[in-house]
Order: C-alpha cells, then structure tokens, then sequence
C-alpha cells in the first residue's frame, strides 16, 4: 500500500485554524445566504462576498459548499429520510462523492457542514482518481453502514470519464463478493444526473444532485454520530 492520504493542505491551518478566520467565514456565509435567497447567482455572490471579506480560494469553496438559499435549505430538508426509512430499500451511491469525503475525514483534513446539514470536503477528482491510506476504511464504514441498516442493494455510481473508475469499481466489487454484500457497481459519463433522476434513495452530498432528486440520506452526519469518527470541523454557522 502507497503512503498517500486525504489529509490537510499546506496553509490551510492558517485558513481554517483560526476563531478570526472561522468568524469571517461565518458571515461570509450568513450574507451569501440573504443574496442567494433573493434570487442572486451562485457565482457572482461568491465572487462578491469573498470579496468583501477577502477569503482566499480554498475559503470561497467552503463558502460555496455551506451556503444555499432559504428555499434549497428547506426543499433539501424535505426529502431527507430517517434511518429507519432505508429497510429493504435499494440505495444509490455517489461514488466518488462519498468515498473521497470519507477518506479526507478519516485523514482528518478539515470537513465543513452546509446549511442544509451536509457535510463537504475540500478535495476533488481533477479527472484521476487515485487510492490512498484510507480507501479500504472508508469501504468498510459503508458496508457496517449497509448491514446495519438491512437495506436491500447498494449500487455505487462512479463517474466514467474519471480516470482509475473501472480499478475502484473492480475494489468494490472484490469486496462485497468477499464480504457477501449485496453490491452492484457501475461506471456512467453523466453520473449526477442519473442520481437526480432516479426514483430510488440516493446518497451524496452534492448540492446539486440534492436540489433535483426525489429522496435522500445523509450518510455521512449518520457515521459521524454513529461510529462516533473524529471530525476535523470548520464550523461554517453559529448553532
């Protein structure tokens, strides 16, 4: 096994490590909020709020990730399911949505919570994917996940234009034949929409993906409370 992980970028201790950077952060997404509310794009408000509290890049994509309007904070709510809604169900996975946000949890980099409740991360494909230390980890909390829950199928949807999609497919696979899970695997060129339009349960964290579907879970605050994992928290709203 390769010695690579999820964890902290370089710096962002600096960005995130601070009660000044966390309170500047907290209102840049309290005024993102109001301006999306009113019907502002997504883009220009960012632009402009990170502006007027001069974040850096990576503090404007968790201003991005942790804002939404009133109405998608609400509607999003809507259709989140409890945990006792999942028996017997088939559930849809984001693939690489969820599994890079669990690796960069348990490599405890810095997770934010939306306003919606969704917890994000501040890695990202950029086209490769490549395994690290807490790939197979992160495998395992699903299925304790899925077994405990006694859904019926868990099928995992990864994006197939990303490069290394068919050698994670192939990981998943190995392991629910060796762990008899009730898995399938499958590799899409548009997989957000086809999570957005199917009419079964989906599970990602993507704004998205959870703006257009019909059901959802939020798989990751559930591990959190339930497996009781460490969270590296930037803290994006006052409770």
């Amino acid at each position: 096994m390769n010695n690579r992980n999820r964890g902290k970028n370089t710096g962002d201790d600096t960005l995130f490590g601070s009660e000044k950077q966390i309170s500047k952060l907290k209102l840049a997404v309290q005024d993102m909020q109001y301006l999306l509310t009113r019907g502002y794009a997504e883009k220009a408000t960012s632009e402009l709020v990170g502006n007027r509290y001069r974040l850096k890049t990576r503090q404007i994509q968790v201003l991005r990730g942790a804002a939404a309007s009133d109405i998608q904070i609400r509607n999003r709510k809507l259709k989140q399911l409890n945990v006792s809604d999942l028996k017997d169900q088939t559930i849809y996975l984001d693939g690489f949505n969820v599994l890079i946000l669990l690796e960069s949890l348990l490599s405890e980099a810095y997770i934010f919570e939306g306003l919606d409740g969704c917890f994000r991360d501040l890695s990202g494909v950029h086209g490769t994917y490549k395994r690290v230390n807490q790939t197979q980890k992160a495998i395992e909390l699903v299925s304790v996940f899925f077994k405990k829950r006694h859904a019926q199928k868990l099928v995992w949807i990864f994006d197939q234009p990303v490069s290394n999609s068919g050698r994670i497919k192939q990981i998943i696979l190995d392991f629910a034949a060796d762990h008899n899970l009730s898995w399938e695997a499958e590799l899409q060129f548009s997989p957000d929409k086809i999570l957005a339009e199917t009419s079964g349960i989906i599970i990602s964290s993507d704004a998205w993906i959870l703006d257009y579907c019909r059901e959802w879970f939020n798989l990751i605050a559930y591990l959190i409370k339930e497996e009781k994992l460490f969270v590296n928290l930037i803290q994006t709203y006052n409770e």
